[in-house]
C-alpha cells in the first residue's frame, strides 16, 4: 500500500498554529478564536480543532480553557515543535522515496532475471542440435532490406533460418517479431544450418532484394 508523505489534518492545523506562534504572530498570552471559528478558517470540523489543539495543549504549547478559547503559553515549545514536525515530515518524505527505490531495483532485477533466462533458453536449445548454429550478419550500408520489418523481407521464408535476436548498439533485442525493423549499423543472431548461410548473406546482400515469383 502506497504510503503519504502528509501527517493527518489535525496536525496540520496543529503544525499551522504552532508556526504562528513560533513567527510570534500569536504571542504568550494570547487568547484566539474557539473551534467554531477556527473550523470556519481552516476548513475543517470543530472535532479536528479539537483535537490539534488538544495537540498543542498535550506539549504545553496553549492552555485549553472551557468557555474562555485557547491561550498561548511558550514560543519556545512551539519553535521546537514546528523544528521536530519539520524533520519527521522530512523523514518521512526519505524513507518512503528509499522504497519506490527499491522497488524499481527489485523490477529490474526480476528484469534481468528475466533476460538472463530467455539468453540461457536460447543457447540451451540451439546447443542441443548439431544440425543449427548461431551466425552473426552485419547488415552493411546500402543493404536492401534496410529500414524494412523482417516480416515484410519474409526472412523465415526465403532463407529457412531464424533470427533470434538482433544486436542494435548497445541493445540486444531477443526473438524480435516479424514488425522489427531492420537498420544499417544491425547485427542479426541467426539460428541456421551451414547450408543456409548463402541465402541468408544474398537476401541482406547491399543489392537489390529478389522479386517475389
Amino acid at each position: 500500500m502506497k504510503q503519504s508523505a502528509r501527517p493527518p489534518i489535525y496536525y496540520q492545523v496543529a503544525f499551522d498554529v504552532a508556526s504562528k506562534i513560533a513567527a510570534g504572530d500569536l504571542k504568550e498570552g494570547d487568547r484566539f478564536s474557539g473551534r467554531s471559528l477556527m473550523g470556519s478558517q481552516y476548513g475543517v470540523s470543530p472535532e479536528t480543532i479539537r483535537r490539534a489543539l488538544g495537540h498543542l495543549n498535550d506539549l504545553g504549547i496553549v492552555s485549553i480553557k472551557n468557555n474562555s478559547g485557547s491561550t498561548v503559553l511558550s514560543q519556545k515549545r512551539a519553535k521546537e515543535y514546528v523544528e521536530q514536525y519539520q524533520a519527521n515530515l522530512d523523514l518521512l518524505s526519505l524513507k518512503i522515496k528509499l522504497r519506490e527505490m527499491v522497488a524499481q531495483r527489485d523490477a529490474l532485477n526480476a528484469e534481468i532475471n528475466h533476460i538472463s533466462d530467455q539468453i540461457v533458453d536460447l543457447l540451451e536449445r540451439f546447443r542441443s542440435s548439431d544440425r543449427f548454429r548461431t551466425y552473426e550478419f552485419p547488415i552493411q550500408k546500402d543493404c536492401a532490406v534496410t529500414g524494412q520489418t523482417i516480416g515484410a523481407i519474409r526472412f523465415r521464408q526465403r532463407t529457412g533460418a531464424t533470427i533470434v535476436a538482433i544486436q542494435k548498439g548497445s541493445e540486444l533485442q531477443l526473438s524480435p517479431g516479424p514488425e522489427t525493423e531492420l537498420a544499417q549499423g544491425d547485427v542479426l543472431v541467426v539460428a541456421c544450418e551451414l547450408s543456409q548461410i548463402d541465402q541468408v548473406s544474398q537476401l541482406i546482400s547491399p543489392r537489390e532484394m529478389p522479386q517475389e515469383e
